[in-house]
């Protein structure tokens, strides 16, 4: 389901409440660094006809506009949320588009939270990084414990590397989200055992003050993929809730 605008919505978000979309990708096409086998967004090959990303000045602009026709409506918003047909911070004014859009939210929307969901790839990239500690929700994902299965599950860009991508979040000092999704197929099970206890060695180590499991709950360019329910996955993580972590699930009841 790619995004036809710059900024988009409201929608409902299971995750973050009524939700205005920030799409700092191609409005016609899909530029990421994963390519995940369940992502609602399709596949980065069929994603290709448009690379032309949204300047600052777009977004500033688009955004301030959307804001104002809430406003003048009365439409309470949540969340302004930086998603989109793939990784937000590939933008290269995702720095600046990031301290614009806080200025807007202080100016229209006070109460409703940043979020910006990232597959956390260049949270070492220090003004990435600083950008990221800005926002209220910086939503960082880590699906799987080891190369081998992100290589699996994430299909990502060479180069990628488990345990950067924990150095990077560990600098974070517990004030960020982090989002794994849980699904099986026939090559992989995130609830097997080594998949479960080295993930929750990574959480254990990170700490963050949110952790977000939710499954597959759109349809997925890869078709033999198989979602947990809410039930499974709060067995699973039961571990976790007992050592006082705070997890939000969703998925199948």
């Amino acid at each position: 389901m790619m995004r036809e605008e710059t900024v988009f919505g409201p929608i409902y978000s299971r995750r973050l409440g009524r939700s205005l979309g920030i799409n700092l990708l191609p409005t016609k096409g899909k530029i990421c660094n994963f390519d995940c086998i369940y992502c609602e967004c399709g596949w980065n090959r069929d994603g290709r006809g448009d690379i032309v990303l949204p300047t600052a000045a777009k977004v500033r602009t688009d955004l301030e506009d959307k804001l104002s026709e809430l406003m003048l409506e009365g439409t309470r918003i949540d969340s302004i949320t930086f998603s989109g047909d793939g990784e937000p911070t590939l933008n290269p004014e995702f720095p600046r588009i990031i301290d614009d859009t806080l200025f807007l939210r202080d100016a229209y929307c006070p109460d409703a939270k940043v979020s910006v969901l990232s597959n956390a790839t260049r949270a070492h990239v220090p003004e990435v990084f600083a950008a990221l500690c800005k926002v209220d929700n910086p939503i960082l994902k880590i699906d799987a414990p080891t190369d081998a299965l992100v290589a699996k599950i994430n299909q990502p860009a060479p180069g990628y590397s488990v345990e950067r991508v924990i150095d990077a979040l560990a600098r974070f000092d517990g004030q960020f989200v982090l989002q794994t999704m849980f699904l099986r197929s026939p090559d992989f099970d995130s609830s097997a055992p080594e998949v479960l206890l080295g993930w929750m060695d990574i959480v254990r180590r990170l700490r963050p003050r949110e952790i977000m499991v939710y499954t597959i709950d759109r349809p997925t360019p890869q078709q033999d993929l198989e979602a947990f329910t809410v039930d499974q996955m709060r067995q699973l993580v039961q571990p976790l809730i007992d050592e006082g972590f705070s997890i939000d699930i969703k998925g199948k009841q």
